[in-house]
Parts: structure tokens; sequence; C-alpha cells
């Protein structure tokens, strides 16, 4: 073995234990978890905003036809979906607008005007009449501060959108002043709703033991209803029933992190926020990946003598990438690295799966704390619904997440099922415009 063999062995076994997370730091994470959910309930600082939705879960027997309109990344979409009152819903028609990166960083005036333009398209290509009556669900999946069922105020911006004017202010009003403009008066929006209080009501809406939403993708996020009395920050909190919280848990920060953790965080442009997400989300596993990658060859131990400039941009590298390399592709010579050595490979191989293997394990505890907390000694079944890229494709992911449920669990872990929820964003938002559509009617 050579000297820089060593070295390299030596570093990566370092490496190993930053990005290790034990079964200690999965009870740990559980532990601050629950401190923090139960502070952000109270409406005391912290990481965990626990957001209320003014909604509850659907009961499956919501009926009718309704638009949603899913706000949520680089796309916009606008579906209609009939729900047929027995737990069944059925996605008809659907149309998908890119967002420009100039729009998703100009006004919000411009953005709002786009989404409405966006709906007016939806009715041009489908033949649905502007002037008359239609009732529109808007999935918004950026912190909200929620305050009825169709109201709410954006608290900051992720994804890399920072249109102007638009943190602090009603989103729903917005677009219903865009929608105006647009000449679409006719178009009233009945709900605004988070991506994953969408998913949770699209999973619940054909399986009452559902009772977890979370999404895995891009981002992350998860929800989940509390009980009335438990949510101290609201006057309805002394009320009986329940009420699905939206957590923000992509902000949650009591989680060690490492040089590489840090180093992106003071890079990125909110430094200091989403600490969970930027080591368990889609968005920024390539990024670390490439990080230590450069770190290993800055220091002599990978990739010697090799042109890596095309790694040197931030964010090239990306999860798709780390994906295809689980898959047995070499994502090297995607860069112009060629003739690497089968150890520089397949160091560069392990590095991307400490990144994907440690994101899958802090989403499992995470999800094992949202359970506990409603259920301490897991005495029942439960369903997680569980939507996005990570969890549905990036090989490994989905079984990582559970085997670290059932190392906590033991024999219970039985009682857990994560079930693929997908479009949870558009069927969810759908059903939660039913299910007020039913109480308001009352």
């Amino acid at each position: 073995m050579t000297h820089r063999d060593q070295r390299l062995d030596a570093w990566l076994s370092s490496l190993r234990n930053n990005f290790d997370v034990t079964l200690s730091n999965a009870r740990e994470i559980i532990t601050c978890f629950h401190e923090e959910m139960k502070k952000g309930l109270a409406g005391e600082e912290s990481s965990l905003t626990m957001i209320p939705s003014f909604t509850g879960r659907p009961r499956g027997t919501e009926r009718g036809r309704f638009l949603a309109l899913d706000l949520g990344g680089s796309n916009i979409r606008v579906l209609s979906v009939t729900l047929d009152g027995k737990g069944r819903a059925k996605t008809e028609r659907v149309s998908r607008f890119a967002v420009p990166p100039e729009i998703m960083k100009g006004s919000g005036e411009n953005l709002f005007d786009f989404v409405a333009d966006s709906v007016g398209a939806f009715f041009r290509r489908h033949a649905f009449n502007p002037s008359e009556e239609h009732d529109l669900a808007f999935t918004f999946s950026f912190p909200v501060a929620q305050t009825g069922v169709a109201s709410g105020k954006l608290l900051t911006w992720t994804k890399g959108f920072t249109a102007s004017g638009v943190e602090g202010r009603d989103v729903v009003l917005l677009l219903t002043e865009a929608l105006r403009r647009k000449k679409m008066e006719a178009v009233r929006v009945t709900a605004l709703v988070n991506d994953t209080v969408g998913t949770l009501a699209a999973g619940s809406y054909g399986d009452p033991a559902c009772d977890m939403g979370v999404i895995l993708g891009t981002g992350t996020n998860a929800c989940y209803p509390e009980r009335l009395r438990r949510i101290r920050k609201i006057r309805e909190s002394g009320s009986t029933g329940e009420m699905i919280i939206n957590m923000e848990w992509g902000n949650f920060n009591r989680i060690g992190r490492n040089f590489f953790d840090q180093q992106l965080d003071r890079a990125s442009w909110n430094p200091g926020r989403q600490a969970m997400e930027k080591m368990v989300s889609g968005m920024y596993l390539g990024e670390l990946a490439r990080r230590v990658i450069m770190e290993a060859s800055d220091r002599g131990l990978l990739l010697q003598g090799k042109d890596r400039s095309a790694l040197s941009r931030e964010y090239v590298l990306t999860a798709e990438h780390l994906a295809k390399t689980e898959e047995g592709a070499d994502f090297l010579s995607d860069f112009g690295i060629k003739d690497v050595t089968d150890r520089d490979r397949n160091t560069a191989v392990e590095i991307c799966r400490m990144v994907s293997r440690r994101a899958s394990r802090i989403a499992g505890a995470a999800i094992a704390a949202v359970l506990t907390w409603m259920d301490e000694n897991l005495d029942g079944e439960h369903t997680v619904a569980v939507d996005g890229s990570l969890f549905e494709k990036y090989p490994g992911f989905r079984e990582n997440t559970m085997k670290v449920m059932g190392e906590l669990f033991g024999v219970k872990a039985k009682k857990v099922r994560l079930r693929p929820t997908a479009d949870g964003s558009g069927i969810g938002a759908a059903v939660i415009a039913a299910t007020n559509a039913v109480i308001s009617s009352r």
C-alpha cells in the first residue's frame, strides 16, 4: 500500500465518522425534535415553527370536481381533480408551465401575474370558461404563517425564489389581485395548502390510518394531525378535535453539522437557515458530495493529475448524478474526468453513498420523532404518506429510511408503513378544498 493510499484510508475513516448517524444519534434527534415541537406549538422560539393549517384530515367521503394550482418549485401545475366520495381521486386535466429564473428572482407582481397567466392558459387549453365560477385550491410550498384555510403570509422564500415584495404578505390576496388583473374575477381561491399538508390529505383520503405526510425531494418537510388542546398558540387550543400542523422541519437545527455542512451553509443564499434541509434534501446532496470530493482532491488524495475544473462550479453535481452512481454509472466521466483509477472511482462512489445514507437516516429518525410524539409507545398502526424524488427514485433511500426505524422500534417497526403518495400537492389540494367546502356548507 502506498503512502497516499494510507493517507486516503485515514481520511476516509474520519469522514465516515463525520457522516455517520448512529443509533445514539438517532435517539438524540428524536429527543431534540420533541423539545422543539413542544416549543413551536406553544408559540415559543423554536427551529420548528409548527404552522397551523386550519384544516383537518378528510373523511374520505368528499366528492366533486375541484381545480388545483401548484407552485412549489421551478414549475407551475394547474389541474382538475375529481373525487368520487369513496376514497378515490382522479386527476383529469393537467398543464405544466416552467417558471423562468427572471420571474423567480424578479418582482412579486410579475411572479403572480405569471401564475395567473398560467391559470388562463390552462382554461384555454382545456376549454374552461373563465367567466364561470371556479373554486381553486392553491398549493404554495414555501413557509407560510397561515391565518385561515385560505389566507397566509409568506415567512421566507426557499428553493431559490427571491421575488421581491412577497415576504410578509398574504399570498392568497396577491394571487387574487393577479387573477383580477387578468380578468378572471370568477376564479375564487378557497384553500391555501402546503404541499406536505396536501400529501397527508391525499394519503388519508383513501387510508384512515394515514397520519403523517412527508416530502423527501428537492426540499423536505413534514406534517401531522395535532390535537387542538396541544396547540397552545391558537385560540381553539381548548377545543376537541385535531388540526394538521405544517412543521417546516427543514429548518430543524439540532443535528450535529460537520465541516462540509458548515462550509455549504456559509456559501448558501440563506446562511444559518434550513439546517436539516441542507443535510437531507435533494437540492443539496450533490453539492455536499462535490465539496467532499474537491477537498480530497485539494489534499492530493483523489484525482491526482486530473483536470477537475468542471467540478469547481457550485451545485454542478446533483442528486441525479449521485443516484446514477448508486446504480453503477461513472459520474466523473460526465465532467470530462477520464482514465481515473479504480481506487479514485470507488472513493468517489463511497463519498456519494456517505452523503445519501446520512440523509436517509436523518429522515428516518425525524419520522420516528413525529410518530412517537403522536403515539409514544407506537401502540397503533401508522401510514406515512411520502412524496418526492429522493424517496421514490434514489436507490436505497427508502430502504435506509426504514432501516433506522427498525433499529429504533424493533418489531414494532412493522406497524409503520411508508407509502409513496404521488401528486399530493395536486390531489391533496383538491381534497382539502373539498373538505372545507363540506365544512363551510354545514
